[in-house]
């Protein structure tokens, strides 16, 4: 089938790739579960009681519960949003050591998360475990759904983290040599033995000799000494 050229082109385009990268799909994931958990239980999470017209949490009537959940959900809303953003500047940042630590901190939020996320899991599951049945009439699809997101979050963030360790460790930068000039040192090399000139050696036969004495540096002579002579007495 003739897919037109101006699809082409889109399928092609900076933002249809960046869209369509593992870590962008898995940010928006993060974004949609946080969303959810935290329109959840800000609609339905708090109500009031028949005998009573102040507003509680569903989840065993600890508003602890509930304003944990809120706060973590805004909070990782937020820090979502806040790393899509960085990550379309990903590709033009030219400092290695910033993005080294992009990536590093990327990593550390996300394993953070994941253990905020199993914390709030087992919190919230356990203040609906001993939430008396029926004690109030509208909600608990709401503080099922605000759990159920809880586990989501937790899978997604641990990915999220992998991802992070893979940019990490793929980025990583390699070791180099110094150059000549790095540091203000000059760094000087050894010519190979093949590379050196060759020295002429001396040919034996009666003029071996001299021919050495003279291929020889001067240097390397040995100096002259000068002689004593003998007078003859008057």
């Amino acid at each position: 089938m003739h897919i037109p050229e101006s699809l082409q082109d889109l399928a092609s385009s900076e933002a249809v790739q960046f869209l369509r990268r593992p870590k962008t799909i898995t940010r928006v994931f993060e974004g949609v579960f946080s969303l959810i958990i935290f329109s959840s239980l800000l609609t339905d999470g708090y109500q009031n009681k028949m005998e009573s017209p102040q507003l509680h949490c569903i989840l065993n009537s600890n508003n602890v519960a509930c304003s944990f959940a809120v706060v973590a959900s805004f909070l990782a809303f937020l820090s979502c949003l806040a790393f899509l953003v960085l990550d379309t500047q990903e590709t033009h940042i030219a400092d290695t050591r910033f993005k080294t630590a992009f990536q590093l901190l990327d990593l550390i939020l996300a394993v953070l998360w994941a253990v905020v996320w199993f914390v709030g899991f087992c919190f919230l599951a356990n203040q609906w475990q001993h939430s008396p049945p029926k004690e109030f009439l509208l909600g608990s699809s709401s503080a099922q759904a605000a759990i159920a997101f809880t586990f989501f979050s937790i899978l997604v963030w641990i990915f999220q983290a992998y991802l992070a360790f893979q940019d990490l460790r793929n980025d990583a930068p390699v070791p180099y040599n110094r150059s000549l000039d790095e540091g203000g040192m000059v760094l000087t090399t050894l010519p190979s033995p093949s590379a050196t000139s060759s020295v002429n050696m001396p040919t034996t036969g009666p003029n071996s000799l001299s021919y050495a004495s003279s291929a020889l540096s001067p240097c390397l002579t040995a100096p002259k000494v000068p002689r004593l002579a003998m007078m003859p007495d008057n």
